[in-house]
């Protein structure tokens, strides 16, 4: 067999696997959700990436969803013509003529345009951004201030109470005679223009100087505000169409849940839901379509899958784990063939290939079978007799651990070197290579497909499950903890040469902060960052 890997990393994926309680034959419809492009800033004066968490958190549940960059050249046609609306909150000083075009022209031809607080400052060198703005920011102090409605008439301003909020006390110049107040802000006898709205082609603009931290994003009334903003100027078809959707709506009760952020109150269990309602609630990047392939009971805890050269695909299904550590060929879990024989993208076989397995962990195709991480032991199962069933079932490499099934081996991957790679954490390995002794803990590894030339390559630092292939054959790994991103520069062999004790594999994540839609996520530690990254996959 050719190995084809597939692999679910974040939402780069047209294959949905969902866990609940419905079966293949549900006809799932995907509710329509508003995208928003959110183009921020690096800088933390103005801290467009914790501002954009908030809306996104916010707003993600109501079905909007919020895409952060940080890349002004997203200001081009085919970028943003993704999007239904762009949000803008940043302090970029110039905009190029290329990209003050694609942005006169998105507007013009229908969609919204939200720039929120610091943006009435970007793009001075350009008359025509301004007036898209609807002014220019001028001067700012700082205070306490309550809004000040001008028309409570406009759906804008529908549920919006007259928030009081200590934000930056902006001045405006270059205003345009286009706009139409809907809040001001009152300093003695000055009433100032901070909320308006304005037409612009077929297009709609939405603007307010709120915004300075986090003290107004997260302020309810503020939040109302911009939802509204959002809403009026991605336009009145597309509001319609998400008043209309289903979103589901989870249930939580009380139950034995772990509150390991210290959370108050403490966390609830989630009720289940069906596909459909799961299918709701995930953000899909743009130009990305999510279907149903196949769901419970039909798949049950899936840990691991990999296409076949057929398009079948091949999962690992585990209910031992993390818990139950049995003997060998006395597990519960199983290796599953699914396929879709009548091409309508959802699988209509199945075939249990291997079970009685044991906290498997992932598989690889080789030498016409495949090759398990199943500790203590690696696995080759093989189907001789072609009816889908393995009947060669022989143990390879003997001498992983288990006494931590989540830092057991797993990942296997066929290496473009013909060679069989995987991960291990601190459960590691303790055994034979050929007549030799090889110890080793958390790290990268690779041996020839069959089991012999076992060779460790890195140490990392902690427990590892992320193994990637770039096309020129980089090789990149994520921990579970504080490095979901590492690049393997050096194999061991070669430091060992010269006595180098430094690890080969050097960490190239660039942020810490784990983003993500909901508020309900539950983590045992490095709070907000990445505590369970297992996979690394390379999108080109």
């Amino acid at each position: 067999m050719r190995n084809i890997n597939f692999k679910l990393y974040g939402l780069l994926t047209t294959i949905l696997f969902l866990i609940t309680g419905a079966t293949t034959s549900d006809r799932v419809e995907i509710a329509k959700r508003i995208e928003i492009l959110f183009l921020g800033h690096k800088s933390k004066h103005h801290d467009s990436e914790k501002l954009a968490d908030i809306l996104t958190k916010e707003y993600f549940k109501q079905g909007i969803n919020i895409s952060y960059s940080v890349n002004p050249d997203d200001l081009n046609e085919k970028t943003l013509a993704e999007y239904d609306g762009l949000i803008l909150y940043a302090n970029y000083d110039t905009i190029t003529k290329a990209q003050e075009q694609a942005l006169l022209n998105y507007v013009k031809g229908g969609k919204g345009f939200i720039p929120l607080h610091s943006a009435s400052w970007c793009f001075q060198n350009s008359p025509q951004a301004i007036e898209l703005m609807g002014g220019q920011f001028k001067t700012h102090k700082y205070d306490s201030f309550p809004a000040v409605i001008t028309d409570a008439s406009h759906p804008v301003m529908k549920n919006v109470p007259a928030f009081k909020t200590r934000d930056e006390t902006y001045v405006h110049d270059k205003i345009s005679k286009e706009i139409k107040v809907l809040t001001e802000r009152v300093e003695g006898d000055h009433r100032e223009p901070y909320t308006w709205v304005r037409n612009y082609g077929d297009g709609r603009v939405f603007y307010t100087a709120y915004g300075h931290d986090d003290a107004t994003f997260n302020n309810p009334g503020f939040l109302q505000l911009v939802k509204n903003g959002i809403l009026w100027a991605v336009g009145d078809k597309l509001a319609a169409q998400l008043a209309a959707q289903k979103l589901a709506d989870p249930q939580y009760f009380d139950g034995p849940v772990p509150n390991y952020e210290k959370r108050d109150p403490a966390p609830k269990v989630q009720a289940s839901l069906t596909p459909a309602e799961s299918m709701s609630l995930i953000q899909v990047p743009v130009g990305f379509e999510l279907q149903l392939f196949a769901a419970e009971p039909d798949v049950i805890n899936p840990i691991f899958m990999s296409f076949d050269e057929k398009g079948r695909l091949w999962v690992i299904e585990t209910v031992d784990y993390p818990n139950e550590i049995k003997d060998e060929d006395k597990g519960d879990d199983r290796i599953k063939i699914l396929e879709d024989t009548d091409g309508d993208g959802k699988a209509d076989k199945f075939t249990i290939f291997a079970d009685k397995l044991n906290i498997p962990t992932s598989l690889t195709f080789a030498n016409g079978g495949v090759i398990v991480s199943a500790a203590p032991s690696f696995l080759f199962l093989k189907d001789t007799d072609g009816d889908g069933k393995a009947d060669v079932r022989q143990p390879m490499l003997t001498g992983w651990g288990k006494s931590d099934t989540h830092a057991q081996a797993s990942n296997l991957r066929y290496g473009l070197d013909n060679k069989i790679w995987g991960v291990v954490g601190y459960s590691g390995f303790d055994g034979k290579n050929g007549k030799d002794s090889l110890k080793f803990g958390m790290g990268v590894y690779r041996f020839n497909p069959d089991g012999n030339q076992l060779e460790f390559l890195s140490t990392t630092s902690n427990n590892t499950w992320g193994l990637g292939f770039s096309e020129d054959f980089d090789v990149f790994i994520s921990t579970a903890n504080n490095t979901h991103s590492g690049f393997l520069g050096m194999p061991k062999r070669y430091q060992d040469k010269v006595k180098i004790r430094e690890t080969g594999v050097e960490k190239i994540d660039a942020h810490y902060a784990m983003h993500v839609a909901t508020k309900n996520l539950r983590q045992v530690d490095v709070h907000g960052g990445f505590t369970a990254a297992a996979g690394h996959s390379l999108y080109t």
